[in-house]
């Protein structure tokens, strides 16, 4: 048996290849829109892919299991559990609790462990050449290392209205009866590791065993004393922010996202070209240079989405395609990297960018007004001035702004600032993350939506440096 993990480090994601090589057969599960890598791994080990399948509706990226269900012919199962709200909207095999199918030697088993979502399914696989015991369990977002699934993302991203209690009390029962009813050597193959916001204490380790959790988890003391209550109470106390977007995922991924089919290669542009689409209004234009590039200068109208491991995140928290119907020219070194940028976007279900152009040079552009921590102190001490009177933006997360903000700043998380500008008090303000590459994702997504901006140089943690150097150089009295 083959078993293989796919990791996206930028949404902290793994989706999986299950291989019976005996047979030459191949089950993906949970995989991801732009399917390229699927298909060379499948033939690199000589497999043809014959099932996909993934664990439950998505909230964090759009789903791949039609698209590579679509490209391969292979059959596509989802969840058949969770009752009539949550049964998917496409043709597809629908599994139960206990259902298995087979892939050669290997057997799949489904098992219904809901919690973090109500049709949740977990994959309880057995290698047939070598036991009749199962071995492995692909556990989506119902266990991680370390953590469970939070059941509070149908009210942040799916307009429940208090499902978390349920959640978190069908998380419990999961728990214990389907869980911990396995085998302790089992392996625990989970969804998503440390930095993705569906749990809020995941381990940076890629797997862990059924025995292990059982007895190191934070949760298992919890199950020991049969405490649902407790559990509860600790489940749902300081989860993270949840991001905007993962709405518009949950609502997609349920109907069935678009299948795109070959991807055309995308177009190089000409500065002339750029200016042409950028004066007719027919595009935006995504400068995915870092943020002391951009402060230097960049295209006005711009939204910064740096190129890296956080490009679908960033370019979900500023650029919504249900409102948004531009094209998008993306700035980028090469042909290569572009589409690398693109296949980042097409995650998150921004399927418009389809142009590139390698410079700036010959756009319309500005400097983006900024304030050094010095600056910010003195005008807030001196009380004169129009920046002493500005309002205060933390878009950090709630977590990071409860250890410690600037005082009298107002929380607004970037991931989803965009979608509460009624929470802005006014249209000109200052704002500031921890370090300042998400302050200039948002900022830019605030001025291209009217507002004034003035980020914080350094952000948070400049403002901090500068507060302590200004304390050292303070004498102190007896």
């Amino acid at each position: 048996m083959l078993l293989e993990r796919i990791y996206e480090e930028g949404l902290a994601q793994a989706s999986y290849l299950v291989g019976c090589q005996r047979q030459g057969k191949a089950l993906v599960v949970d995989p991801r829109r732009d399917i390229q890598v699927y298909l060379d791994l499948a033939a690199k080990h000589g497999l043809t892919i014959t099932h996909v399948t993934e664990t439950h509706i998505h909230a964090d990226f759009l789903s791949g299991s039609r698209e590579l269900a679509a490209a391969t012919g292979a059959e596509l199962l989802v969840s058949g559990e969770g009752g009539a709200d949550w049964q998917y909207g496409f043709d597809a095999t629908r599994l139960m609790h206990q259902d298995t199918f087979a892939l050669g030697n290997i057997t799949v088993q489904a098992l219904h462990t809901p919690g973090h979502t109500p049709e949740h399914l977990s994959y309880l696989i057995t290698d047939g050449a070598v036991t009749d015991q199962p071995g492995y369990l692909l556990s989506g977002d119902f266990v991680f290392a370390g953590d469970v699934g939070r059941p509070d993302l149908l009210d942040e991203a799916a307009g429940g209205v208090n499902t978390r209690f349920g959640g978190a009390q069908a998380l419990f029962q999961s728990l214990k009866n389907v869980f911990l009813a396995l085998p302790d050597h089992v392996q625990v193959h989970p969804g998503h590791g440390a930095g993705s916001p569906c749990g809020k204490a995941l381990g940076a380790i890629p797997s862990s065993t059924v025995g292990y959790e059982r007895l190191y988890a934070w949760w298992a003391p919890f199950m020991k004393d049969d405490d649902a209550a407790a559990f509860t109470d600790a489940l749902l106390a300081g989860q993270p922010d949840a991001h905007a977007y993962f709405a518009r995922m949950k609502r997609q991924n349920k109907q069935g996202p678009a299948i795109l089919g070959e991807l055309a290669e995308m177009r190089e542009l000409t500065d002339t070209q750029v200016t042409d689409e950028l004066a007719a209004d027919q595009a935006i234009f995504i400068d995915t240079r870092s943020q002391a590039e951009v402060h230097e200068g960049t295209v006005v109208g711009s939204l910064n989405v740096p190129a890296g491991n956080s490009a679908s995140n960033y370019a979900a928290w500023v650029i919504d395609p249900d409102e948004e119907d531009r094209d998008l020219i993306v700035l980028a070194p090469s042909q290569v990297a572009a589409e690398t940028f693109r296949d980042a976007l097409l995650r998150v279900g921004i399927d418009g960018a389809n142009a590139w152009t390698t410079s700036i040079d010959g756009l319309e552009q500005y400097i983006p007004e900024m304030i050094t921590p010095e600056e910010f102190i003195e005008a807030r001490e001196s009380g004169g001035g129009e920046l002493a009177e500005l309002p205060l933006i933390d878009v950090r997360s709630k977590n990071e702004f409860a250890e410690g903000t600037i005082p009298g700043a107002q929380q607004l998380s970037g991931g989803s600032a965009m979608w509460r500008l009624d929470e802005l008090p006014a249209k000109r303000i200052i704002t500031f993350c921890q370090s300042g590459v998400r302050n200039s994702v948002v900022a830019s997504g605030l001025r291209r939506a009217g507002y004034s901006v003035v980020e914080l140089e350094g952000s948070y943690a400049g403002w901090f440096a500068a507060q302590q150097r200004i304390q050292q150089r303070t004498p102190h009295h007896a």
